[in-house]
C-alpha cells in the first residue's frame, strides 16, 4: 500500500513539483478568500432583507467561514509538505 509520505517523497524530488505545490497553495488561498467573500456578501444581503434574523445569519456565516478557512489551511499545509519533503 502506497502511503502519502512515499508519494510526497517521490514528487518532492522534482523541481517542477515544488513549483506546482507553490501554485496549489496560492490557488487554495485565493479560492478560500473568494468563498469567504461570497459568504459575507450573501450574509449582508440576507440581513438587509430580514433584519430580525441577523443573529442566526451571523452565526451561520461565522461557522461556514471557519470551515472554509480550515479546508484552505489544510490544503496549504499539504502543499508546503510537498515543497519541504
Amino acid at each position: 500500500m502506497i502511503t502519502l509520505s512515499i508519494i510526497l517523497q517521490a514528487v518532492a524530488t522534482a523541481g517542477l513539483a515544488k513549483f506546482g505545490a507553490a501554485i496549489g497553495a496560492g490557488i487554495a488561498a485565493i479560492a478560500a478568500a473568494f468563498g469567504i467573500g461570497k459568504i459575507g456578501a450573501s450574509a449582508l444581503e440576507s440581513i438587509a432583507r430580514q433584519p430580525e434574523a441577523a443573529g442566526d445569519i451571523r452565526s451561520n456565516m461565522i461557522v461556514a467561514a471557519a470551515l472554509i478557512e480550515g479546508v484552505a489551511l489544510f490544503a496549504i499545509i499539504i502543499c508546503l509538505l510537498a515543497i519541504v519533503l
